[in-house]
């Protein structure tokens, strides 16, 4: 393989892989099949929306692919490792490294720094203090927030506050990013903002997806994801 083919297979190989994936809560004619039977393969420098109504198995999905949940059965892989294998020690090393997350609420702490809130995940990645600093303010720098870094999240608007927590996520360089309803708690001009953060983000190269309600939000995917009663009815490539 000459080098130019070698790069877009690195460029394109599958990040996350849901193979046969399974989720049932309780048993017997109580059992609920939030998940069943799922396909899912999401590649490098994908940007996948997800959309479904509630109970549809999409925030499921998302636990799932964040590590937070495992499956009842089937298999999942991230960067080719067999997640259902790992105990939880493992799996809590697995999301800090390999996975960020931005919510509807921002899950800032509230007497920490918009630097020291971005420092956290690197504490738990063994990083130096030095360390820790340089890249929490190139990170800020990078969502636009480089004049703010002493601010404390109650002097930060909605939309800065989310960009801190899109700092933070993407701080050890994920994987994946993962985005549940991320502006579900903005207006719409601070939406169109952190839309546009994403959109930025995804030309950089950061594999993404974004669970969403709207739209015009799911519009700005490559690809979405319709789920309907634990399995994905239809997947649409946009862009």
């Amino acid at each position: 393989m000459n080098g130019l083919l070698a790069d877009q297979a690195h460029i394109n190989h599958p990040v996350a892989v849901l193979n046969e994936v399974s989720k049932h809560y309780g048993s017997g004619i109580t059992k609920v099949k939030a998940l069943d039977n799922l396909n899912l393969t999401i590649h490098q420098g994908d940007y996948l929306a997800v959309m479904g109504a509630s109970g549809s198995g999409k925030s499921t999905a998302m636990n799932i692919l964040g590590c937070l949940d495992r499956p009842t059965s089937g298999s999942y892989q991230l960067n080719g490792l067999a997640v259902e294998d790992l105990d939880d020690d493992a799996l809590a090393d697995l999301r800090n490294q390999e996975l960020g997350f931005v919510f509807q609420q921002f899950h800032l702490l509230p007497q920490a720094t918009a630097i020291e809130n971005v420092m956290l995940p690197m504490v738990y990645a063994g990083i130096s203090a030095e360390q820790r600093r340089e890249k929490a303010t190139d990170a800020l720098a990078r969502v636009g927030l480089a004049q703010r870094t002493g601010n404390r999240p109650n002097q930060l608007s909605g939309g800065q506050q989310q960009r801190v927590a899109i700092a933070r996520a993407i701080i050890n360089q994920p994987a994946l990013l993962l985005a549940d309803e991320p502006t579900g708690a903005l207006d719409s001009k601070t939406t169109e903002d952190v839309l546009n953060l994403f959109d930025d983000l995804h030309k950089q190269g950061i594999t993404l997806v974004l669970v969403t309600h709207e739209d015009d939000v799911a519009a700005r995917a490559k690809r979405v994801a319709r789920f309907r009663d634990g399995h994905i009815v239809d997947i649409t490539t946009q862009h």
